[in-house]
Order: structure tokens, then C-alpha cells, then sequence
């Protein structure tokens, strides 16, 4: 029988954001509006897939967290979250350029640089959008990228564009992408305090989408309000199918990892709920793991599947999707061949990039840590 969830052996979650807590336009109607199947015609993914190893793109890294693709095969941009730095990396042959430091950056803890992503108009103003925790709050700034300017050099001064998100040293969320109606949106976190995700004048525990100057977008579910979805433990990923609806990855403490479907104004339980709910004011997730398997961060789309990016599971989790719903059971691969996998991003066709986390001070480093991978997958 076809299955949204896993279920697995229990532990507890001691990934990023796992573990017991620590004391514009309107938006697309895909999106939008959830439904348990696609547009007619649309076809589900095979319920099995494949996942082929390719060439490492990179290695050496320290504490990468964010990763943002240049247009034109002009390489990568990858956050480190302990030095603040942003460093592009040449997709061919691997070589790393230093862009400069972030000013303001405050590592400790989950916290530090975290994700990156690039102004929808890049091709136009050069803008690298960047969320880090200050030692204030957490915050997304965006700067001018000059390549012309020597490294070190390359990022100018950073402007805020939104502030005040809840910092803490656990549970700081972090993830940032602009989605197809151009609208930035934010992962956050409750801090490490719970009660934050239900409190919707709360920037803590949410899903926020905002214009790409920092506004609340127009559209959002609440009148004058960032606020897209609540009810979040620790959104780390985001991510959009290829009928623009967005789904979005959260850290269980310790007993459900899972993946949603985004609804504008949803509430997805927390604290109340972990995992699957009796009580419909709560949004089900589409699947659910033992956070020993998951705690998930980056995810991204490819061939009809989202792909999650499993921290203390240190696996590649691949969830076939029918509309908003799982096709067939979540597949897991790559399980203990690379350590904990922080970001996962698509590259274009069936090709991913898939980026390691084992300098982050939870995993054991091999030699190479950290890397970025190619992946094919189907």
C-alpha cells in the first residue's frame, strides 16, 4: 500500500534543530493551494528511484551551510556559518575564490552565516541575499557582488533588508530562496522557544515571504504581516515543484522529522503536534521520519521527487510526489557515505549538488570535508 510516511526505529534527534529545545505580488494559486493530485495529465514519478555518484566539485570546506548557483555556469556561492565568509567556487575545476567576510556575523551554536540566495534580477544588480544570526537577532542583508574586485574584496557593504527574527543558540532556521513569483521566502526557527511557532505576531517558527526590499508581500495570509505559514519547529528547507508549489522541510525534537506542503496561513502544530495530528486545525505532514533517519535540512526538486538532505540520518531521502501528496514511500540513499548532508540544490535537468556538514562540530570529518557533490538521480 502507497504511503505518505516512514516509520522507523524511534531516537532521539540530535541534528541541527533536533533534540529537546534549548531554554509584492500575490502568491502563485499552485502554491497556493495545495491538492492531492496535479494538473490533468500530470504523471507521478516511478515509485523507485536511482541516485548516481559523480564527480566531487569540491572539497576542503569549512562549516558550509548555503549554496546559490551564478547563472551561466558561473560557479557556486557557498556560505561558511563559523567564519562569516562567502567563497564562489569554480564548478569545473573546483577552485575557490574567497568573495570577503559578512560584517555583523555572530557564530554560536546553530547559529552563524547560514543561507544564501540571489536576487530574482541578478543578471541586472548583482545582489547575494544572505541570513545570519547577528548578536542580536537573526537578519537578511543583501550585497552588491563585484567579481572585478579582488578577492576578499568582492562583497560590498551589506544592506538589512528584514531584522529581528528570534535568535538562539539552537534553532535559528535559515534557509532563503526567492520562489517562482519572485517573493523572498525565510525559513525561522522558535529559538529554542516553542512557544514563539503558534504566536502569529511571532516572527519565531514560521515561514515568512516578504518582497525582495523586505515588506510583507501582497497576498499574505494576514493583513500587514511577513507571516506565510506557522506552527514551525525549525524550517531549514524550502523548496518549489515544477507546478510552483512550495514545500518545506522541519526538524522533530525527538520523535517526527517531516516534510510539508506549504499552505498560505497553515498551522503546523508546534508544540502541540509532532508529526501527524487527530487535531484538523493542524497541517498533516505529507511524509514523516524518527528523526535518527532524518533531521532534515536543505531539500530540493528533481525529476518530480523532492530530495532531503539528512543531517543526523546522513542520507539522501528522496519522496516521490503526486500533486502535494507522496506517491509511494520515502527512499533513502547515500546512507553513511558522505556524513551528515547539509544542502541539497538542483542543477538543472536530473542533476543535483549535494553539500556535506562534518566540520560543523557534530561529524566525524574525513579527509576532503567538507565537499560538494554532483549527483545524478531519477
Amino acid at each position: 500500500m502507497v504511503a505518505a510516511a516512514l516509520l522507523l526505529t524511534a531516537g532521539c534527534s540530535a541534528g541541527d534543530g533536533g533534540g529537546p529545545a534549548a531554554a509584492g505580488s500575490a502568491p502563485p494559486s499552485r502554491a497556493s493551494s495545495p491538492s492531492s493530485s496535479g494538473p490533468a495529465g500530470e504523471r507521478p514519478p516511478p515509485a523507485k528511484g536511482s541516485v548516481e555518484v559523480g564527480r566531487t566539485v569540491a572539497t576542503g570546506l569549512k562549516s558550509p551551510w548555503g549554496l546559490a548557483a551564478l547563472p551561466g555556469g558561473g560557479g557556486l556561492l557557498v556560505s561558511s556559518r563559523d567564519t562569516g565568509t562567502i567563497t564562489r567556487i569554480d564548478e569545473k575545476s573546483g577552485r575557490k575564490t574567497v568573495l570577503g567576510e559578512v560584517p555583523g556575523v555572530s557564530p554560536a551554536g546553530e547559529g552563524g552565516l547560514l543561507g544564501l540566495a540571489l536576487s530574482p534580477g541578478f543578471a541586472a544588480d548583482r545582489m547575494v541575499y544572505a541570513y545570519f544570526t547577528s548578536a542580536s537577532d537573526n537578519r537578511v542583508v543583501r550585497m552588491l557582488y563585484d567579481p572585478k574586485k579582488p578577492s576578499g574584496e568582492q562583497l560590498g557593504a551589506p544592506d538589512t533588508v528584514f531584522k529581528g527574527i528570534p535568535k538562539g543558540f539552537v534553532h535559528n532556521g535559515g534557509r532563503i530562496a526567492f520562489g517562482p513569483d519572485k517573493m523572498l521566502y525565510v525559513g525561522t526557527g522558535e529559538s529554542g522557544e516553542t512557544g514563539l511557532s503558534q504566536d502569529k505576531e511571532s516572527l519565531g517558527g514560521k515561514i515568512l515571504r516578504l518582497t525582495p526590499e523586505g515588506e510583507p508581500a501582497r497576498g499574505n495570509p494576514f493583513p500587514d504581516s511577513p507571516v506565510y505559514s506557522y506552527g514551525h519547529r525549525n524550517v531549514q528547507g524550502l523548496a518549489w515543484d515544477s507546478e510552483e508549489r512550495l514545500f518545506a522541510a522541519e526538524f522533530g525534537q525527538d520523535t517526527w522529522d517531516e516534510l510539508n506542503a506549504i499552505t498560505p496561513g497553515g498551522n503546523y502544530g508546534w508544540p502541540e503536534a509532532e508529526g501527524r495530528s487527530d487535531d484538523d486545525a493542524f497541517q498533516d505532514p505529507l511524509a514523516q521520519w524518527k528523526t535518527d533517519e532524518a533531521s532534515p535540512s536543505g531539500i530540493a526538486e528533481a525529476g518530480g521527487s523532492l530530495w532531503l538532505a539528512g543531517l543526523r540520518g546522513e542520507r539522501l531521502w528522496r519522496v516521490p510526489l503526486k500533486g502535494t501528496k507522496a506517491a509511494a514511500d520515502p527512499q533513502s540513499f547515500l546512507a553513511g557515505e558522505y556524513g551528515r548532508l547539509r544542502t541539497v540544490v538542483a542543477a538543472g535537468g536530473d542533476k543535483l549538488w549535494l553539500v556535506t556538514s562534518n566540520t560543523d562540530g557534530r561529524g566525524e570529518p574525513k579527509r576532503g570535508d567538507d565537499r560538494i557533490v554532483e549527483l545524478t538521480v531519477k
